[in-house]
């Protein structure tokens, strides 16, 4: 029977957490119990579903439709939002959806993350009462796929020199500009854009893409998140209504809530990276023998393996603070800053020593790990660069800021 055949192992008090206990060493997660275990289970069931037509998407560098929406089915895409008829989903919950997915794929957790995340949360926080009834439960049903465009070609760490422009004609925003790196953006059916208004304001306007004026080119090429299409957008006198502007943004320190919010989610869904590419390894190593015995019988091996657990404990950790802090509304920007930046850094080192000690097979996609060891370097990236982060970080502890020369 292969892995993706097999069936999850049952839960139980002595199992609450599904992954090999030996990759929560500091029992970080021991506590998860009631709604939060139950999300667990709902997500590990869909990974599970999912887990076999993943590489295919990737190596193809197709967008995997059908595994988000049967992970809309599952009630997956939220973000916790509270949607009617749908049920709780905590800040915790949402977190281990977002970690888990990622333990699966990458990209899976990134399409998960731009329509709950980015768009939806956009609506949410931002939107009318009639523009959250009309848009957030089809969206999480993934009946409207939505994107989140703020990122600029000539503007991505600066994006708060925002070109992209609305001027206000009559009822009508007429919208100017281009968009880099847009999730959801050519395969999409709504686009919440970033524009700069009349004012000089940061504003978030609701756009179909069928409509006239935009422009959505899927990015190729990429080594990278192969199974999400990002999307490279023209918009040229795109005419849109004034219900469809966002009435609750009206500065780019809107916009950075949310953006916080994705960066919190970064930080655990390069945990997720770093858990299953160190279980892999470890199997492998348990498995694999070279000169007569198992690789886990070399002290160099053993010692692999006790860095990438280092770094694993590490990242739970700053995991799990980061919820505290969530939860109690105490969490600032600069402390999301700082796990994002330790948790992609430490998920890079995690994944380059899986790889390796895989040998040939390792750059193989059915071992899961060249794909890992690919796309934690988007994630490394995206949602604010290491250079920015720990530029934000400094400034904080030094009251220095040092983002131009």
């Amino acid at each position: 029977m292969s892995d993706a055949t097999k069936p999850i192992p049952e839960f139980t008090e002595f199992q609450a957490v599904p992954f090999d206990r030996r990759s929560d060493y500091y029992q970080v997660f021991a506590d998860v119990d009631g709604e939060d275990l139950e999300w667990w289970k709902k997500v590990r069931e869909f990974c599970e579903w999912a887990r076999p037509y993943i590489n295919d998407a990737w190596e193809a560098a197709e967008y995997n439709i059908p595994a988000a929406e049967e992970a809309a089915r599952r009630g997956l895409i939220r973000d916790g939002i509270d949607i009617e008829g749908q049920p709780h989903m905590s800040i915790r919950a949402k977190r281990i959806i977002g970690m888990e997915a990622s333990r699966l794929d990458a990209s899976t957790a990134t399409a998960i993350g731009v329509q709950a995340g980015l768009a939806m949360q956009s609506i949410n926080s931002f939107g009318s009462e009639e523009q959250k009834a009309k848009y957030l439960a089809p969206m999480s049903r993934m009946e409207i796929r939505g994107a989140f465009a703020l990122t600029e070609p000539n503007h991505g760490s600066d994006s708060i020199a925002l070109e992209t422009t609305a001027h206000q004609e009559g009822d009508e925003w007429v919208i100017n500009g281009e968009k880099k790196w847009i999730g959801h953006g050519s395969v999409g059916h709504i686009t919440v854009v970033y524009a700069r208004m009349d004012n000089g304001k940061v504003g978030a306007f609701i756009v179909d893409q069928d409509q006239e004026g935009y422009d959505a080119e899927t990015i190729t090429g990429k080594g990278s998140l192969r199974g999400i299409p990002q999307a490279h957008i023209k918009l040229n006198n795109v005419r849109v209504s004034d219900d469809r502007r966002l009435p609750g943004c009206n500065s780019f320190r809107d916009t950075a809530k949310v953006l916080m919010s994705t960066r919190i989610g970064v930080a655990w869904s390069a945990l997720g990276i770093a858990i299953d590419c160190y279980e892999k390894a470890l199997k492998y190593a348990s498995e694999r023998e070279q000169f007569g015995r198992p690789l886990v019988k070399n002290q160099i091996i053993q010692q692999r393996l006790a860095d990438m657990l280092m770094d694993l404990t590490a990242m739970a950790l700053y995991c799990k603070r980061l919820l505290e802090l969530e939860e109690s509304g105490e969490l600032n920007e600069k402390q999301a800053a700082l796990a994002k930046v330790h948790n992609t850094r430490a998920a890079r080192r995690v994944a380059a020593n899986a790889r390796d000690m895989f040998g040939g097979v390792g750059i193989l996609l059915e071992n899961d790990v060249i794909r890992h060891f690919a796309d934690i370097e988007a994630l490394h990236t995206y949602e604010g660069t290491d250079t920015m982060q720990s530029l934000i970080v400094a400034k904080s502890v030094t009251g220095v800021g040092a983002f131009t020369s």
